[in-house]
């Protein structure tokens, strides 16, 4: 699954693959992706697809004709925009509404990035945090709600307090210094 629909990939190939290229060179490109439109939208029609998981590269034949669609109609639209402007080549940076596109995408991209990074770091530190399960017995715990009961916390919010003040001797003895419940 892409993130770029058939419209986002033919805009940007076509945006590349047209630059410098003439009003004639860009009716050649047009026809042929008339005609890759033709073939493809024809497989789609000719045999329902299932992928097979034994080809290194499976192309989704509905995504291939929507993709070969798209293109035919961004050729086009480059073809009509060297015509009405009189431009001999195309040249992408005089082309306003492919600018806009191009600058829309690069923005969608960079924002993607930016949440995948964030996600990643949050995995990270997921990682990286200590999970502890403390159980304990009903007389265990009896003492514990109390002393949380009269510090007016939870007793979740009571051990947070604890597994906070924990500190180590030099010989890597963990303990919790002096604590009154009265004054967490």
């Amino acid at each position: 699954m892409s993130i770029w629909s058939p419209q986002d990939v033919a805009r940007d190939a076509v945006r590349r693959q047209a630059a410098g290229l003439d009003v004639t060179q860009v009716a050649e490109n047009v026809a042929e992706a008339a005609r890759r439109k033709r073939e493809t939208s024809a497989e789609v029609r000719r045999a329902p697809w299932t992928d097979t998981g034994t080809a290194l590269v499976a192309a989704d034949p509905h995504r291939l004709a929507e993709t070969w669609s798209a293109k035919h109609t961004e050729w086009q639209r480059i073809h009509t925009l060297l015509q009405t402007t009189g431009h001999t080549l195309y040249e992408p940076d005089d082309d306003a509404t492919g600018t806009q596109w191009a600058r829309e995408r690069e923005d969608y991209r960079q924002e993607r990035l930016a949440a995948f990074a964030a996600h990643r770091e949050q995995r990270r530190r997921e990682g990286a945090a200590t999970i502890v399960q403390l159980w304990l017995t009903t007389d265990q715990a009896g003492p514990l709600q109390h002393a949380a009961d009269r510090a007016g916390l939870t007793l979740e919010r009571l051990l947070a307090h604890l597994a906070a003040r924990v500190e180590a001797d030099p010989d890597g003895t963990l303990f919790v210094p002096a604590f009154h419940p009265d004054h967490p």
